[in-house]
C-alpha cells in the first residue's frame, strides 16, 4: 500500500495540471474573437509531428509527478526537461518506428509485465515495495481498483502502459541488434595476429614543419572544393549568436562597514537573548539537525561548550554568530538495535515495549514484527551510531540511556523501539543555533549599478559597434556566446534561461532588457541567426586549409624519401635513422612519435622484412620504414579473441543502435523560445 499512497500523492500534482491544461485548452478554443490566439505554440518537431506547448507542458508535469523529480535548482529543472524531451522522442519516434519495423507488444506480453513475470522498470518504479524492494503485485491490483472508481487516474495508468510498451519494444530492438552482431573467422584471425605479433625496425622521419608554410599555396577554390566534397563532416545545430555584458553588483566599502555594524549590533542582542531558539528563528537563522561535541567544532567554536557565544565573525563572505541552544552529556557513540512499526500500530508497539521490558528476546521480536527488512533480518541490529548522527528527537531519550535500556520513540509517522547495546563514556554535546548575515550590496548600490546598466542599454542600441562602444564607456568587456537549438542556458551564467528565451524571439541587432542573473545585471544583443544545416565554409576554412597544407607538404617531402635502402634515404634527407620496437596493430604512436596511428598501422600490417616501404602520410610527419623483425608470441588464443571481439562488437552496436534510430527522425528542439 505504500506504493499506492506514493502514486496517489504524485498524481495529485498531475491531476491539478490536467485541470489547468483543460482550462488552457478551453481558453485557446475560444479563438481570436475572444482576444485569444487560435494556435497552440510549437515548441518542437519530432519525426514530422508538431510538439505543441500544451503537449510539452502536459508531458513535463506527468514525468515530474510520476518520477517525483524536483526542480528547485537549475540542474534539477534541466534534468527534468531532458527527461521530458526524451519521453516525447520515445512517444513520437522510437515507438512508432519500431512498430513500423514489425515489432510489437501483445496484450499477453503486457500482462506478464504487470504480473512481474517479465519485470518492467515502468511498473517496478511505481509498484515496488519501498521497504523490501520487491515488486508488489497487490499494489497493482489496489491501484487498478482506484482507476475503476476514479477515472481521472486513467491518465497515470495510460502513461505507465506507454512507458512499459516502449521499454519492451526497445528491448526487442536491442535484442535483434545484438543477435545480428557477428564476428567472422577472418576478423578473429586478424585480432589474434594483432595481439600476438609486433614489429621491430627502423624509420626515417621528415616533419611537415620542414616545409615552409609560405611556400605552400592554398587557393579559395581548393578550400571550396574540399568543403563541398566533405560537407557531411560539418553538420551543426541551428543557433543564435549573442554578445553580452555583465554588470557585477558588488558591495561597496560603505556597504561592508554598514553590514559589519549591523552584525555586531545583532551579535550583542543575540548574546543577551534568553530564548535562543526563538531569537534564531526570528532572525531567519538555522537550528542544527543534530548535537555535536568538541570533536566536530573548531577550536574557536568550542567556546559554545561553555555557554559562550561564537562570533560575530566574517567567514566566506558572511557574518556568522552561533550559540548553544541545548547541552547534553551523552556518549560519542551508541550501539543500537531497533524495531520499526507504523505509528498507527499503537497497540502492537505498547505490547512489544512491555514484553521487551519484561525480558522478551529483542532479536526475535525484530525479525517477527519490524517493518524495516534490512535490519529485521539481522534481529534489528543497526550497529554503532555516532550521537552526532541522531536527530534531536532521538537524541533526547538516548542521551541518558544505559546499556540494555529499551526506548520507544515516534517520529514522522514511524514508531521505533530502540535497544541500547553499548555506550561510550559521556561527553558534553551541544545543539547549535546560528545566524548568518551575508555581505551583499545595499539597495542604493544595486540602484547605482542598475542606472549604469540602463545608460548602457540606451547607448548600446542600434548596432554591434554601438554596443561595443557603450561597453567601453561603461568599462565592461563584451562576451560572446552561441546558443544551439535546445540549449537552456548561457555557458558561465547560472539561471540564464530568460536570456535564451529572449534570444530565440529577437531579431539581429535587437538589444535585450536588463536581466537579473544571480548577483549581476546582464544585457545582450542578438548578433546572428543561423538556421542552416551545415557550418559555413568560412567557419571551417582554417581547418580545411591545414588539411590541404598537410597533403601538399607530404607530396613535397615524398621526393626526399626516395632511395633503394633506409640508410641511403636518411643520408639523402640529411637525418638520422630512428629505430622502433614492439609496434602492434592497435598502437597510436611509434617510438618518439606519440600520435601517428597511420604510421603504426602501416608498420604493423607489413608482412615482409628488410624491404623499404613506400612513403607514409602521417598526421605530422612523412615516414618511410623497414621492418627488420616480426616477433610472435602466444598472448591471445582464437577462442579468447572471439569472445573479446564479440563483446566489443555487441557493446558498440547497442550504443549506436539508439543513435541510429534517433537519426531516422528529423528533430527540432525549439523549447528555448518558451522554457
Amino acid at each position: 500500500m505504500a506504493s499506492l499512497n506514493t502514486l496517489r500523492t504524485k498524481y495529485g500534482i498531475i491531476l491539478s495540471v490536467v485541470i489547468i491544461l483543460a482550462l488552457l485548452a478551453f481558453i485557446i478554443s475560444l479563438g481570436p474573437e475572444m482576444g485569444f490566439g487560435s494556435n497552440d505554440p510549437k515548441v518542437g518537431e519530432i519525426n514530422g509531428d508538431k510538439i505543441s506547448y500544451t503537449e510539452y507542458l502536459n508531458e513535463y508535469e506527468t514525468v515530474k509527478g510520476f518520477t517525483g523529480a524536483a526542480e528547485s535548482t537549475d540542474a534539477e529543472a534541466d534534468a527534468l526537461a531532458t527527461a521530458t524531451w526524451r519521453s516525447l522522442i520515445t512517444k513520437h519516434l522510437f515507438t512508432p518506428s519500431l512498430q513500423q519495423m514489425g515489432l510489437g507488444v501483445t496484450e499477453k506480453e503486457r500482462m506478464t509485465m504487470i504480473s512481474g513475470e517479465h519485470l518492467s522498470q515502468a511498473y517496478y518504479s511505481a509498484f515496488a515495495d519501498p521497504t523490501t524492494g520487491a515488486y508488489d503485485v497487490q499494489a497493482v491490483t489496489s491501484f487498478l481498483a482506484q482507476v475503476a472508481s476514479m477515472p481521472e487516474y486513467q491518465s497515470m495508468w495510460t502513461y505507465m502502459n506507454e512507458q512499459a510498451v516502449a521499454e519492451r519494444l526497445m528491448s526487442k530492438y536491442m535484442g535483434l541488434v545484438k543477435a545480428g552482431s557477428y564476428v567472422n573467422k577472418l576478423e578473429v584471425a586478424q585480432g589474434v595476429t594483432a595481439a600476438n605479433e609486433s614489429r621491430d625496425g627502423r624509420m626515417v622521419v621528415l616533419p611537415y614543419t620542414n616545409v615552409d608554410n609560405a611556400s605552400v599555396e592554398i587557393s579559395d577554390a581548393e578550400i571550396n572544393n574540399y568543403y563541398n566534397a566533405h560537407k557531411h563532416l560539418y553538420t551543426k545545430l541551428p543557433y543564435r549568436a549573442i554578445s553580452y555584458v555583465v554588470f557585477d553588483i558588488e558591495p561597496t566599502s560603505d556597504d561592508m562597514l554598514e553590514i559589519e555594524k549591523k552584525a555586531k549590533s545583532m551579535g550583542e542582542e543575540f548574546a543577551a537573548a534568553e530564548d535562543i531558539r526563538a531569537f534564531v528563528r526570528k532572525n531567519m537563522g538555522a537550528v542544527a539537525t543534530a548535537y555535536v561535541s568538541a570533536a566536530q567544532l573548531s577550536e574557536e567554536e568550542q567556546v559554545m561548550l561553555n555557554g559562550e557565544q561564537y562570533g560575530p565573525v566574517l567567514k566566506s563572505n558572511e557574518w556568522v554568530m552561533s550559540r548553544a541552544i541545548d547541552t547534553k552529556m551523552a556518549p560519542d557513540s551508541l550501539g543500537l538495535s531497533h524495531i520499526v512499526l507504523d505509528a498507527t500500530q499503537t497497540e502492537l508497539a505498547d505490547s512489544l515495549y512491555n514484553a521487551l521490558q519484561a525480558g522478551a528476546d529483542f532479536a526475535e521480536a525484530a525479525r517477527a514484527h519490524s517493518g524495516y527488512a534490512a535490519s529485521a533480518q539481522m534481529g534489528g541490529e543497526i550497529g554503532v551510531v555516532p550521537f552526532a548522527a541522531l536527530t534531536p528527537e532521538l537524541a533526547e531519550p538516548l542521551a541518558t540511556a544505559k546499556k540494555g535500556d529499551i526506548v520507544k520513540v515516534t517520529v514522522s509517522g514511524v514508531t521505533q523501539l530502540i535497544k541500547v547495546t553499548r555506550t561510550d563514556a559521556a561527553k558534553k554535546h551541544v545543539l547549535i543555533g546560528s545566524i548568518s548575515i551575508p555581505v551583499e550590496a545595499s539597495s542604493a548600490t544595486r540602484r547605482d549599478v542598475h542606472n549604469v546598466a540602463s545608460i548602457f542599454s540606451v547607448d548600446g542600441k542600434g548596432s554591434l559597434d554601438k554596443f561595443n562602444a557603450a561597453a567601453s564607456a561603461a568599462a565592461v568587456t563584451p562576451r560572446v556566446a552561441r546558443l544551439p537549438q535546445g540549449e537552456r542556458s548561457v555557458a558561465g551564467l547560472d539561471s540564464s534561461h530568460e536570456i535564451v528565451r529572449w534570444a530565440y524571439g529577437a531579431d539581429v541587432q535587437d538589444i535585450s532588457e536588463i536581466f537579473t542573473i544571480g548577483n549581476s545585471y546582464v544585457i545582450a544583443m542578438l548578433t546572428g541567426i543561423d538556421d542552416t544545416e551545415h557550418m559555413a565554409v568560412s567557419e571551417v576554412s582554417a581547418i580545411i586549409r591545414e588539411t590541404l597544407m598537410r597533403d601538399k607538404k607530404f607530396e613535397a617531402l615524398k621526393a626526399k624519401l626516395a632511395g633503394s635502402n633506409i640508410d641511403e634515404v636518411a643520408k639523402s634527407a640529411g637525418v638520422e635513422v630512428t629505430p622502433f620496437s614492439n609496434v602492434k596493430m592497435n598502437d597510436y604512436g611509434v617510438a618518439m612519435l606519440p600520435l601517428e596511428p597511420h604510421v603504426a598501422g602501416s608498420i604493423a600490417n607489413t608482412t615482409v622484412t628488410g624491404q623499404l616501404s613506400a612513403p607514409v602520410k602521417g598526421y605530422s610527419n612523412a615516414v618511410v620504414f623497414v621492418v627488420d623483425a616480426i616477433n610472435k608470441a602466444e598472448a591471445q588464443t582464437a577462442e579468447a579473441e572471439k569472445v573479446r571481439q564479440q563483446a566489443t562488437l555487441e557493446n558498440n552496436a547497442l550504443q549506436m543502435a539508439s543513435i541510429a534510430l534517433q537519426n531516422m527522425g528529423d528533430i527540432q528542439d525549439l523549447r528555448g523560445q518558451y522554457f
